[in-house]
């Protein structure tokens, strides 16, 4: 008997990894942002360091400066002390603002990626849900298919073996006609 139903198969199979290699790469796409968005808070962290750094370097500098200042003028009062307080303050404000700034870009990163994340991980279930169901239809038809394909070979095995068999009768009845057409041309 010939197996009418190996292409069939293979070609649901086929199917069926394409769905599944697909729903890998959505799942991934999908993902990619949520890894991209632990990178940008990761380097935030440093940029702020990096930053405060800067600006601490900047201070000391300036800080420097007014104490090159106060050692090359005379007298107990320095008139640079003002100045430096007042720099101080500034600093110390900016250094406040500058944490609060980054912990609050932070805290909305986080948020938002976290209703990325939520919104994300719901769409790969769905995905997941429907793949299921993409994959168990796909199975469905299979079967269907193949036992379409099996009658489709039973019926053309037995038209076959009826033409066969009338090919055969056939051929006798032209044998015996011939038999009979021979023995008439030798009476």
């Amino acid at each position: 008997m010939v197996d009418y139903t190996n292409p069939v198969e293979t070609t649901f199979e086929l199917q069926r990894k394409s769905i599944e290699g697909s729903q890998d790469l959505i799942e991934q796409t999908i993902d990619l942002p949520n890894r991209l968005s632990e990178a940008a808070v990761d380097s935030l962290e440093s940029q702020e360091s990096v930053q405060r750094s800067l600006v601490e370097l900047q201070q000391e500098t300036l800080n420097g400066f007014l104490d090159a200042i106060e050692e090359n003028l005379p007298g107990e009062e320095s008139p640079t002390a003002d100045l430096r307080d007042m720099l101080d303050e500034q600093y110390d404000t900016f250094f406040e603002n500058h944490e609060e700034l980054f912990d609050d870009l932070e805290e909305v990163l986080d948020d938002g990626f976290e209703t990325y994340g939520e919104m994300s991980e719901e769409s790969v279930e769905a995905l997941d849900d429907l793949v299921e169901a993409l994959v168990e239809a796909n199975e469905e038809f299979e079967a269907q298919s193949v036992e379409a394909t099996e009658q489709v070979g039973e019926q053309v095995e037995d038209v076959t073996d009826q033409m066969g068999e009338q090919v055969e009768e056939v051929q006798e009845q032209i044998q015996d006609v011939s038999e009979e057409a021979a023995d008439a041309v030798e009476a």
